[in-house]
């Protein structure tokens, strides 16, 4: 598709409303065409002792001077993600190299410092692109999803002009802009069934095995009767992370109040019926400057975007998201 894509693209017939189009797009569309994206993984050890684990896509272009797109993933996520791999199938077809850095926890493999990671991570961030572009002789394209997009645009933010000398454009994807707007939207009604139930069964237990190794880190209790997002992040993420209650962290660490300081080319995409992010929270044209682009389809669900006849595919996002990035300079 053509960077046209916010108003071309149509969610099938047969999966009306952003849950359908979030949950299929997840679990059963298609993210890859032959055979699923093969990765090889690094290890780096990060400078408070710690490590990431980073997924590089181990098929195609390898030179310093082919194009290195680098995903984010989402909360919970990873390169098995169905985003994360359909993205590797466009940068496999492209002939570009292709990296997923996993945020502390989600490689698999328990860490071994305090800090986990947040939609405000934006130093982590710093450090991981900074590592990855020193790799390659071309400014870096990346992408981030879900949290991973917020995360991603307040690195942006705070690198100020600093940013273009790391990467050439970015692209946020079903980013939750507004964290106190996704968070409430997360905690109530069909939500909190579907959703935040899913979350917490992995990010409770997570939680807990790391207080084994730092005694005293988090009060247990209060995480164990967390049955929210907002008792979560007030129990869990807030405190190990430096804020006062989760919501001093959705203030401080969502990316729309300060996207006017974006200083180079930025993509944000969002469907308007995501179930996670209110349509009512997505930024118009006063909040973002002209180094901005709004893609908003009326359709897509949370980082869904399915095409095609059952069980259908979720790769006409990604390429046309690739083809934004490609046309950045």
């Amino acid at each position: 598709m053509a960077p046209d894509f916010a108003a071309r693209y149509r969610a099938p017939a047969w999966l009306p409303g952003g849950d359908l189009q979030t949950i299929w797009a997840a679990t059963r569309a298609r993210r890859h065409r032959g055979a699923p994206p093969r990765y090889a993984r690094e290890r780096w050890d990060t400078p408070d002792g710690d490590f990431i684990d980073v997924d590089h896509l181990a098929e195609g272009a390898a030179g310093p001077d082919a194009t290195h797109l680098v995903l984010f993933h989402g909360l919970e996520g990873s390169s098995a993600s169905q985003y994360a791999q359909a993205f590797a199938c466009i940068a496999r077809e492209r002939g570009w190299r292709y990296s997923v850095p996993h945020f502390r926890g989600c490689s698999g493999a328990l860490n071994r410092a305090p800090r986990a990671y947040h939609s405000g991570d934006h130093a982590e961030i710093d450090w991981i692109l900074r590592r990855l572009r020193e790799r390659g002789r071309r400014p870096l394209r990346v992408v981030g999803v879900s949290l991973g997009g917020n995360a991603l645009l307040r690195w942006a933010e705070e690198q100020g002009t600093a940013a273009a000398a790391v990467a050439g454009a970015i692209a946020a994807l079903s980013a939750p802009l507004d964290l106190t707007a996704a968070g409430a939207a997360l905690d109530r009604g069909i939500n909190r069934l579907l959703y935040a139930r899913m979350f917490l069964a992995t990010m409770k237990p997570r939680a807990l095995a790391k207080l084994e190794l730092h005694p005293g880190l988090f009060d247990a209790g209060r995480l164990r009767a967390a049955t929210t997002i907002r008792a979560f992040d007030d129990a869990f993420t807030a405190p190990v992370h430096g804020y006062r209650d989760a919501a001093d962290y959705w203030a401080r660490a969502s990316a729309k109040p300060q996207l006017a300081r974006l200083r180079l080319p930025t993509l944000l995409l969002n469907a308007r019926n995501d179930p996670f992010v209110p349509a009512a929270s997505l930024p118009g044209a006063a909040d973002v400057n002209g180094r901005v682009t709004l893609w908003q389809p009326a359709q897509g669900g949370h980082v869904g975007f399915p095409q095609g006849a059952p069980p259908g595919h979720v790769l006409a996002m990604p390429a046309a998201v690739a083809d934004w990035l490609a046309g950045q300079g």
